[in-house]
């Protein structure tokens, strides 16, 4: 009997034989593609049509995410994941913390204060023709980042509002078949690789507490993707010592 492979199977959050998903694979025709063109299509999936915003918590399945139609860091991971399982492509997670800074502006400037110091995030490494390569330029779609940039023209390094990065102009998010980010410039902890993210919240869990949890679930984060919403119109929070230039005198014209 050949030994299941762990970096193919499936898991109870990488459900990748879910209706939703076996649908979705079937009529975009991903499995019946090179693998380049495999990773790439479902890579650029995941991006852009995966909205980035937050979901009830991180160890909800692939198939919830999919229904949901928008994800953070570690949930679009773990569709991504799923999507990749389910059409042969070997992948596992690299676990991580990012300091808070880089969800300010993201963030409610009341609730930022109390956030924890560190949020859990992670990236996914998927094997490749050539070895293994990192992918976590997916959490921002084209939208929200392009936002972004038209909001901040001067500056090359950015540390907030959902991204971290030395590179705002041209950050590494495409796939060409090498290794993509957009919040690694705010990572503080390294876990090291995981099979699946099972194992990952097994060991890991945000440390939010009954109370913070339950507040988090059914207002926090329904404020937090209000933000999103509003960022990717263009329309970005103002923080103070993080607003974009002229920000300021934007408001001021608004209010006259």
């Amino acid at each position: 009997m050949t030994p299941v492979d762990p970096l193919l199977s499936s898991t109870p959050l990488l459900d990748f034989r879910h209706p939703s998903l076996a649908a979705l694979i079937a009529d975009r025709g991903w499995g019946t593609l090179p693998l380049h063109d495999r990773i790439g299509a479902i890579y650029d999936f995941v991006l852009n049509e995966i909205d980035f915003g937050y979901n009830r918590a991180d160890d909800i399945p692939a198939s919830e995410v999919l229904d949901d139609r928008y994800g953070q860091c570690n949930t679009k991971g773990t569709l991504l994941m799923a999507l990749l399982r389910a059409v042969g492509v070997r992948c596992r997670l690299h676990g991580f913390t990012i300091h808070k800074a880089l969800q300010r502006g993201v963030v409610p400037e009341l609730i930022y204060p109390i956030a924890p110091a560190e949020i859990l995030h992670s990236w996914i490494e998927v094997e490749t023709e050539a070895g293994w390569v990192d992918l976590e330029g997916f959490i921002l779609d084209t939208p929200f980042l392009l936002a972004l940039q038209r909001s901040f023209p001067e500056t090359r390094s950015l540390c907030g509002y959902g991204a971290g990065t030395d590179c705002l102009s041209a950050p590494p998010v495409g796939w060409t078949g090498e290794s993509t980010y957009i919040q690694k410039t705010g990572i503080a902890r390294d876990f090291g690789t995981f099979d699946n993210p099972d194992m990952f919240y097994e060991h890991h869990r945000q440390a939010f507490g009954p109370l913070r949890d339950w507040i988090y679930r059914h207002l926090i984060r329904h404020w937090m993707n209000a933000r999103g919403r509003a960022i990717r119109a263009g329309r970005l929070p103002s923080v103070p010592g993080l607003s974009p230039p002229n920000h300021g005198h934007e408001e001021a014209s608004r209010a006259a």
